[in-house]
Formats: structure tokens, sequence, C-alpha cells
């Protein structure tokens, strides 16, 4: 049994995970689009090999991919970003504002974060997914956020997905 299942049973408050730096900037970021009429998702495989930190849909059917980099090491290590670009309409990164911005590649959105809100800097470039990749995107959306919103119902349901 998990030890939030536990807690639950025991008659007290589940105690929340402590969030990583990463997680805490994905907080921020999620936040903020909500004023964008955007609702996201965390941790979504568009493709296999591939993990976007955020997702974010639009109320349009946009799909934005936030990746959020906590440090300059974080960003130095992630060799696979540019295939991101192919699964949305807009790319992002999400750094704090002591991150050194310059690093970043040109051609790319920039948000500021923080675990409790952010702000769009810089709007990346639109590259409008193909009428049949945007499907396969909108139903993964779809898919992941059930799951999701199915395993904070039922948190034994985990324990079945091994």
């Amino acid at each position: 049994m998990t030890e939030s299942r536990t807690a639950i049973l025991a008659g007290q408050p589940a105690r929340k995970p402590d969030l990583k730096p990463g997680q805490l900037l994905s907080r921020g970021v999620c936040r903020h689009l909500i004023s964008y009429d955007f609702v996201t998702v965390e941790e979504l495989t568009p493709t296999q090999g591939l993990r976007v930190d955020v997702m974010a849909l639009g109320p349009k059917g946009e799909v934005w991919v936030i990746e959020c980099k906590s440090s300059r090491a974080d960003f130095q290590s992630d060799h696979k970003w540019e295939g991101y670009l192919e699964w949305c309409d807009r790319y992002f990164w999400a750094v704090d504002e002591a991150f050194p911005t310059e690093l970043l590649p040109e051609g790319t959105g920039l948000i500021i974060a923080d675990a409790y809100d952010a702000e769009i800097i810089r709007m990346g470039p639109e590259a409008k997914l193909a009428p049949a990749r945007r499907k396969v995107m909108v139903q993964k959306f779809a898919r992941h956020a059930a799951l999701r919103a199915h395993a904070a119902r039922d948190p034994d349901l985990t324990l079945v997905w091994g």
C-alpha cells in the first residue's frame, strides 16, 4: 500500500512529495498558462524516446511544448529538445530568473518562472502542426490527462499499472 493511501486510511492528511526544481518551474508555468485559457499536462510522451515537461492545449487546439530547465547543467545535458519541435505549434524554454538565458537557442520561446507563476518573455515562433499530427497530439493529451485524473481519484490504480 502506498504511503499516501496509508496516511488516508489512518485519518491523517497525505504528505505531498517534495518537488524537484524543474517540477516547481513546471507548476508555475502551468498556473500561468491558465490565464491564456490553456490547459496543461506534465511529462507527456509524444513519441518513443521523448518526454516533454509540459504540454499545453489552447482553446483553439493550439499545442505548445515547454521544457523546464533548472540549471545550466540541466540545459546542457538536454540533447533531445529539437525532436520536440515536430510535436507542437510553439516551443518554449522555462527557466528561473537566475538562469543565463543567453545559452538558450534563438528562435525558441522563453518563459521566466518560479514555483507560483511565470511570464512569457519571448513568444516561440509558430510552426503549425499538420492536421493528422494535431489529432494524434490532442488524443495523447486527452488520454494522458484522463489517466492522471483517474489515478488521483483512485490511488491504488497505480498498483495495477506496475
